[in-house]
């Protein structure tokens, strides 16, 4: 199962979020948070492989998260979603470490499909052998 924390300013979209991904049994949504301090707060004590975060928030914003977990060898996968989608927003994302980036006006019934590819391993890779 895919443990997911959930960082957006706006509760409807959190709300809706969650509900998509709560009737989808591949994830469990671990945490919530408004801010960008909380989501960092949420990463630290949750350690989820997923974070799904937005880039507009108040306090810390969604850059200044990925910046900060850039530097954290253990950190989560991160999706940003966001409406923001000009290409300095999307490419400055990807270069902090965001594994990928989904416009807020896309259809929600893709996101588990894009999250759930966010964390797979990358094609051809094998896992660790014992020994």
């Amino acid at each position: 199962m895919i443990r997911i924390v959930l960082a957006d300013d706006a509760d409807d979209i959190r709300r809706l979020v969650r509900f998509v991904l709560d009737r989808d049994e591949r994830f469990s949504v671990v945490g919530e948070a408004a801010d960008g301090a909380q989501a960092l707060e949420l990463v630290e004590a949750e350690r989820p492989d997923l974070l799904l975060l937005d880039l507009a928030m108040p306090n810390v914003d969604g850059l200044e998260v990925l910046e900060d977990l850039r530097h954290r060898v253990d950190g989560p996968v991160v999706v940003v979603l966001s409406g923001f989608t000009n290409a300095e927003a999307v490419n400055e994302a990807l270069a902090l470490g965001a594994s990928s980036f989904v416009s807020k006006g896309e259809s929600i019934t893709d996101l588990p499909n894009v999250l759930a590819a966010a964390v797979a391993p990358p094609a051809g890779s094998q896992p660790p052998t014992p020994g």
